[in-house]
């Protein structure tokens, strides 16, 4: 993959945090999946990688995908450490300019939200394509500003669920609002600093091929 600005900033930022040994999932996944039958997994900014552990241990077959190099290397030997390997295939790849190869009947995209350019809508549209009839794309964005949020500006405004969806422009024939709606809950941040925050989750299902 060629270096680009993003790949760039997001491997500075990442190489400047310690590996995390065992990263957790984020909790609004784990709610999300309950009694979904494992199967193809795209994790779209995958990070440090609490999200696709999480899900190959439940049996997914997961490909995690991020811009970063640094944080695709670590989740590649935590996986090898854990036994996991046959199960999570981590790529570098910038959203920016492709979206990954395939199709899959879960695409995980938890807080794809970036100070550098990116065209969202865009690709969270891929991510509506490539699903397998009765995926599941889960989109879920923060909804408050926690003390440790990079954009501290007072006036950051977060489109609700439904607004996200409507951006989409999905076709409802095709595709299916699960959920959308907004919850808080008590989050730890990088600095050990707790604070309710509020999360705004999409679930969209396609319905036809």
């Amino acid at each position: 993959m060629t270096i680009t600005v993003a790949a760039e900033y997001w491997d500075r930022l990442y190489a400047n945090r310690p590996t995390a040994p065992d990263p957790r999932p984020n909790v609004r996944l784990t709610e999300a999946t309950q009694g979904l039958k494992p199967g193809d997994a795209l994790d779209l900014g995958c990070g440090p990688g609490g999200d696709a552990l999480w899900l190959a241990r439940q049996g997914w077959q997961v490909t995690a995908v991020d811009v970063s190099t640094v944080t695709v290397e670590r989740l590649t030997s935590l996986a090898a450490e854990y036994g996991l390997s046959s199960r999570i295939t981590a790529r570098p790849h910038d959203l920016h300019q492709s979206f990954p190869d395939g199709t899959f009947d879960l695409v995980n995209a938890h807080y794809l939200h970036t100070p550098l350019d990116l065209d969202r809508p865009a690709v969270l549209r891929a991510a509506a394509r490539a699903l397998r009839p009765n995926g599941r794309l889960i989109v879920v964005d923060h909804g408050s500003t926690a003390p440790w949020s990079w954009n501290q500006a007072p006036d950051v405004r977060y489109p609700a669920p439904l607004e996200v969806a409507a951006d989409l422009g999905l076709a409802p024939r095709t595709w299916q609002i699960e959920t959308a709606h907004a919850a808080t809950r008590s989050a730890t941040g990088p600095d050990g600093l707790t604070a309710d925050v509020t999360d705004h989750i999409l679930i969209v299902r396609r319905v036809a091929p």
